[in-house]
């Protein structure tokens, strides 16, 4: 006996209201008896009835049979040829029309496919997410998903209350992608994807980790968002931003927490575009040549300064501006920014990432991003996970996040966060706590190579963006290019010459002359690297202390010790990143969780202290031989490092080799680290002519004592070598002070 319809159907129809259909493409929509003639079959749950209808006309074509009262509903055409077709439908509230999509064939492109398959898909905003696309002459959206274990994908969301019955998801089994491509999806609508693991366990509702913007915390959906064509207005910083980069090239680093710079009176925050004006004046003012921010990739917890992650391609909605799209205002930002000839950093993590179970933790009910042995894939330091990065889809997702940010939104060059935390397996573990290397080393030569091939990448496509690693241990070839078996970074942050000196400083003046070594180690392997001295965030935190409040002494004392210090890192080869609030020389750590006490400013101290980086940047970006050889040895030479009972230092740098007739600039620096003032010093140098004071950090305009050389001093002759010259000058207390050669 023939079976009914309804019974011929059952299975099919129990797995679709148990949202556990393992091919809905293959049973919901138009399919063809076995006379070749189409039938219609339709899921929708809360319906009254449903109709086929002419979608131009509105005619009805079919009215529906509801075969199961779960909503299941069928018709059996006479047609043989598939045709476009929408549904009627009507609940107990309203009544809606739309397109079915269960009509419509795969959007993922056999090239998409053979790229990612590849392990060369770097443009996987475009493959994943929620796109707004054209398909088959219908506008909607593709909303898709990387999630190869799972046993069941649904997008569910604000269109189909949150249903995971309603839009169950198409398996493209070559690369383990799930996709649906629902018309007439409304912009802004919440969504996220439902999973089902390969035993066919509901597991919490992930947000898209492709998405292109993400809910405003304490949500955690993602959004749907339509990112159009921006129009640039940054050609000319585009068309020279190589220059402006080089090794080289001048650099002073602004360093922002966007969401603590600065806030509006009733403590909210200012938006994308509304920074964009207020900072690029400030760092314009102060002569910084470029910003960078602490993550700005969507992320859960405020407290975690952005560092932790959930979104690694969405800009965080933190600063979105009430009626704009997020994505269009970081762009604004950065546009802006480029029109006044400021450079754009970002740090990014692809190091490890939360936890949450919202986010990547368990994807599709396996390990599917982090590392399944907690040896490897479990962060003691942070509670977070980390990235499995021997796997070939993992590493090219977070390639592509990278990408996206230098291509999508014009970013000038990425910071990667925690490098050293990626290179060694050992990192924070005791021994039993982390598993060896294939040659029993602790080396993790999958993030290596990771990062090899990361910046390998980035210099193919935007060969005049830079990275920057932030790398704590003595790992060599940080800054050589590949083929020279180095990871390939531009420059690395400079974390030995910070603790160094920051020890030196604290100490009190009167036991600085058995520390010298501080101070001056940090020349041993300055130009191993191309280095970036950091002042970052990480110093004023967590009990530290700020800059000042580190500093020995009295009131005087202490901005004097600072003022000294500043000059002497600006001075010291490297270029270099201040974080935020330094230069007002604040008395309190940093919150994240409120602005900088710009108050501060009415006192005269702290203005003094911003008054002298203003003047620091300026003399820095005037003078080539303070940045030209950051990255060589010929640039720099000390002219006195054996006064450690005076704890005073003196050091040249020039633009061109040692050459004592005509170096093209010739700089002398010296610095006093004791209160004691020095009439009649005598320091030799290599040329003759007159030595001009270009700055003091004594001087009165920066509230020091006004000791100082009355505008430079003439050199005398002496007869020994190699230095046969010598300058008798008086060293203020605790100051440094610059002088320029002037030739006879």
């Amino acid at each position: 006996m023939a079976l009914s319809i309804e019974q011929d159907f059952e299975g099919d129809i129990d797995a679709l209201c148990e949202a556990r259909h393992s091919n809905p493409f293959a049973f919901l929509g138009l399919h063809p008896n076995q006379d070749g003639q189409l039938q219609c079959r339709v899921f929708a749950p809360e319906a009254k009835s449903v109709a086929m209808i002419d979608p131009n006309s509105g005619r009805v074509i079919h009215k529906m049979k509801k075969l199961d009262p779960r909503g299941f509903y069928f018709i059996q055409t006479r047609r043989k040829n598939r045709f476009r077709y929408a549904l009627k439908i009507a609940t107990e509230n309203a009544i809606v029309q739309c397109l079915d999509p269960y009509q419509f064939s795969e959007v993922i492109s056999e090239k998409q496919i053979q790229q990612f398959e590849q392990g060369v898909c770097y443009q996987l905003d475009e493959l994943f997410g929620a796109n707004i696309v054209e398909h088959e002459g219908v506008s909607g959206v593709c909303f898709s998903v990387w999630a190869p274990n799972a046993s069941h994908v649904s997008v569910v969301g604000d269109f189909n209350h949150w249903d995971g019955r309603r839009h169950s998801m198409r398996l493209r089994y070559e690369i383990g992608a799930w996709e649906i491509f629902i018309p007439n999806i409304e912009l802004g609508q919440r969504y996220k994807f439902e999973l089902k693991d390969r035993h066919g366990n509901l597991l919490p509702l992930k947000a898209d980790p492709f998405a292109k913007q993400g809910e405003l915390r304490p949500g955690n959906a993602s959004l749907v968002v339509h990112e159009k064509a921006y129009t640039w207005n940054d050609h000319t910083w585009i068309n020279q931003r190589a220059k402006y980069q080089k090794a080289s090239s001048p650099m002073s680093i602004y360093q922002v927490h966007l969401g603590s710079w600065r806030r509006k009176s009733d403590g909210c925050f200012f938006n994308y575009r509304e920074l964009a004006h207020e900072l690029v004046d400030y760092v314009s003012d102060l002569g910084f040549t470029h910003i960078q921010l602490l993550p700005i990739s969507e992320y859960p917890f405020d407290g975690s300064w952005g560092y932790q992650p959930t979104g690694l391609f969405a800009v965080t909605s933190r600063f979105k501006t009430d009626g704009k799209n997020v994505v269009e205002d970081f762009q604004y930002f950065v546009d802006y920014c480029h029109q006044h000839q400021i450079g754009v950093l970002i740090d990014w993590v692809p190091a490890h990432f939360p936890s949450d179970d919202h986010g990547l933790k368990q994807f599709d009910g396996t390990c599917l991003f982090e590392h399944k042995d907690p040896r490897r894939g479990f962060h003691p330091d942070w509670n977070t996970l980390i990235y499995n990065f021997g796997r070939k889809e993992v590493s090219q997702i977070l390639i592509a996040s990278a990408l996206r940010w230098l291509d999508k939104f014009h970013v000038d060059g990425i910071r990667v966060d925690a490098v050293a935390s990626m290179l060694y397996l050992n990192y924070s573990r005791k021994e039993g706590e982390w598993l060896p290397n294939i040659y029993g080393g602790h080396e993790n030569l999958e993030a290596i190579d990771f990062l090899k091939r990361f910046n390998r990448e980035v210099k193919q496509h935007f060969p005049d963006c830079i990275t920057i690693a932030e790398e704590s241990s003595a790992w060599p070839d940080v800054t050589t290019i590949n083929h020279l078996d180095g990871l390939g970074f531009d420059f690395k942050w400079n974390m030995g010459w910070m603790n160094d000196t920051l020890q030196y400083m604290k100490r009190d003046p009167i036991h600085r002359e058995y520390h010298a070594n501080e101070i001056t180690f940090g020349i041993d392997y300055a130009f191993n690297e191309r280095f970036i001295l950091a002042l970052s965030h990480d110093e004023v935190v967590h009990e530290k202390g700020t800059l000042l409040t580190r500093m020995p002494g009295d009131d005087w004392q202490r901005f004097a010790n600072l003022r000294a210090y500043f000059a002497f890192m600006w001075s010291h080869p490297g270029k270099k990143m201040l974080f935020m609030g330094a230069e007002l020389a604040t008395e309190n750590e940093w919150d994240f969780d409120s602005e900088l006490d710009w108050s501060l400013l009415n006192s005269t101290r702290n203005g003094q202290v911003q008054s002298l980086i203003r003047d620091l940047n300026k003399l820095y970006s005037n003078s080539p031989a303070l940045y030209r050889t950051d990255h060589r040895a010929d640039g720099f030479e000390w002219i006195q490092t054996n006064d450690s009972g005076s704890s005073i230092f003196a050091f040249i740098r020039q633009e061109s080799s040692v050459d004592c007739e005509r170096p093209s600039e010739l700089l002398v620096i010296v610095c006093n680290f004791t209160p004691q003032v020095h009439h009649q010093y005598s320091i030799r140098v290599p040329c003759a002519g007159f030595y001009r004071e270009i700055l003091n950090t004594d001087a009165d305009c920066y509230g020091g004592s006004h000791q100082g050389n009355m505008g430079g001093i003439n050199s005398t002759h002496i007869n020994d070598e190699p230095l046969e010259h010598r300058i008798v000058i008086t060293v203020p207390p605790l100051a440094t002070c610059l002088f320029r050669w002037e030739e006879k």
